[in-house]
C-alpha cells in the first residue's frame, strides 16, 4: 500500500476550503436578499424560533453524517450571528434608512400583525423586533434601537391595558399615533386534537379576558397565562400534548403547525384592540387631520376638583372620548387620570382649557396629539 500524499491531501482540502467560502458568499447573498424581503414586509430581523428550528435540523442531519451534532450547532450558531451582522451591514449601506419598530411578543402576535399592518410597504421599509415586555419595547425606544414603540392600550371587551398607562406615566415618550385594529382570536391545537380533550390552554391574560365567555363554557379547559399570543402557540408546538391548546392568531397557527379547533372565540363578535405609538418626539399632526390629544393629569387636593376639570371642558365643547384612573404607587388611594380628547393640543379651545385647570392640578402633561385612527384601521386576526 503506497504511502498517503501529504501536499496532495492539503492541496484537496484546499479546494473544500475554496468550495465552503464560496457557499458561504452565496448564503450571504441569499441573506441580503432576506434582509430587503424582511423589510418590505415589515418583519422581524430575527426570527429566534426559525433559528431554533434550523439548529435542531442541522443536528439531526450531522448525527446522521456522522459529525459531532453538538459542534456542528456552535459552528451554525456562530454562521447565524454572521447572517444577521451581514443584514444589520446591508440595512445600513441603504439610502433610505428604514424605520425601526419596537413591539411586545413575537412574529404572529396581535401586535407583531397589528405593525406589520401598519409598517408594511412604507418605503425605505421597516424592522419590527419583538420583545418580552412593554417596558422592554419602550426602553429600545429610549436607548435608541429603535424609533418607534407600537403598544396595545385598551380592548372593547377586556378594557384598559394599565401596563402601557404606566409606562407613559413614567415619562420620556410621548405618543405619536394611534392604531384601532379587530382582533380574531383562535382556539389552537396539534393536528388531530379535538376541544373535548383538551385540559389546558395557554395565552396572553388579555386574549384569556377577552374570551372569557369561551372558557367559562369549557370548564374542564384550565387557562393558564403567558407573555404573549404565538409565543404560547409556540409552546403548544414544542410541548407536543394534544391536551394543551392555545388561543392566538390564525397567523399563529400556520407559523408554528397547529390547526385551528375553534374560530373566533372572543366574548364579542366586534373585537377591537387600539394602540398607540410611541417615540422620544413628538411627531406633527397633519392640517387636515382630525386629531386626538391624550393627557395625564394628577388632581390637586381638594374637594370636586375632577367635575371642575370636567365642567371646563364641557363648557368649552370638548368632546371627552376616555377617561381612566391609575392608582399612585407609594400614594395610597391617590390616583393619575389619563384622558382622551377630540382636538389638537394647540386648538383654541383646549390650549384655554388646559390653562384654566392647570391650577387645579399638581401634575398636568400633554402625552401627544395624534391623527385619530379610524374603526378598524387595521386588522390582526
Amino acid at each position: 500500500m503506497s504511502e498517503p500524499d501529504l501536499q496532495a491531501l492539503r492541496e484537496e482540502l484546499e479546494g473544500l476550503d475554496r468550495r465552503i467560502l464560496e457557499l458561504l458568499r452565496a448564503r450571504m447573498e441569499v441573506v441580503e436578499r432576506v434582509a430587503a424581503a424582511k423589510l418590505e414586509s415589515a418583519s422581524p430581523l430575527r426570527d429566534r424560533l426559525r433559528e431554533e428550528l434550523v439548529l435542531q435540523r442541522v443536528r439531526h442531519a450531522a448525527a446522521e453524517m456522522g459529525l459531532d451534532p453538538h459542534e456542528i450547532e456552535r459552528l451554525y450558531r456562530q454562521l447565524m450571528e454572521m447572517s444577521v451582522a451581514r443584514q444589520q451591514g446591508f440595512i445600513a449601506s441603504l439610502d433610505s434608512a428604514p424605520l425601526r419598530v419596537a413591539y411586545q411578543g413575537v412574529e404572529g402576535s396581535n401586535s407583531h400583525l397589528a405593525a406589520q399592518h401598519r409598517y408594511g410597504g412604507r418605503r425605505g421599509g421597516a424592522l419590527l423586533t419583538g420583545h418580552e415586555t412593554f417596558r422592554q419595547a419602550v426602553e429600545a425606544v429610549q436607548r435608541g434601537d429603535a424609533d418607534l414603540a407600537l403598544l396595545p392600550i385598551e380592548n372593547s371587551t377586556a378594557g384598559s391595558i394599565n401596563d402601557t398607562y404606566d409606562l407613559l406615566a413614567e415619562g420620556g415618550i410621548t405618543v405619536t399615533a394611534e392604531v384601532v385594529s379587530a382582533v380574531e382570536h383562535c382556539l389552537l391545537g396539534l393536528p388531530g386534537a379535538r376541544v373535548e380533550d383538551l385540559r389546558q390552554v395557554l395565552s396572553h391574560p388579555q386574549a384569556l379576558l377577552q374570551c372569557a365567555s369561551f372558557l367559562r363554557g369549557a370548564p374542564w379547559i384550565e387557562a393558564r397565562a403567558e407573555f404573549d399570543t404565538a409565543g404560547a402557540a409556540r409552546k403548544v408546538r414544542e410541548a407536543n400534548d394534544p391536551r394543551q391548546a392555545a388561543i392566538a392568531s390564525e397567523q399563529a397557527a400556520a407559523l408554528h403547525g397547529l390547526e385551528v379547533l375553534r374560530r373566533g372565540i372572543q366574548s364579542e363578535a366586534v373585537n377591537y384592540t387600539r394602540f398607540v405609538e410611541v417615540g422620544l418626539h413628538p411627531i406633527p399632526c397633519p392640517p387636515d387631520t382630525s386629531c386626538k390629544t391624550s393627557l395625564l393629569l394628577v388632581l390637586a387636593h381638594r374637594p370636586g376638583a375632577l367635575g371642575e376639570v370636567l365642567g371646563e371642558l364641557g363648557r368649552r365643547g370638548i368632546n371627552l372620548t376616555k377617561l381612566e384612573s391609575r392608582p399612585i404607587a407609594g400614594s395610597p388611594w391617590r390616583y393619575r387620570f389619563y384622558l382622551d380628547l377630540a382636538g389638537h393640543a394647540a386648538s383654541e379651545p383646549i390650549a384655554l382649557a388646559l390653562e384654566t385647570i392647570r391650577p387645579l392640578t399638581s401634575e398636568l402633561r400633554v402625552l401627544g396629539t395624534y391623527p385619530q385612527a379610524a374603526e378598524g384601521s387595521s386588522r390582526a386576526q
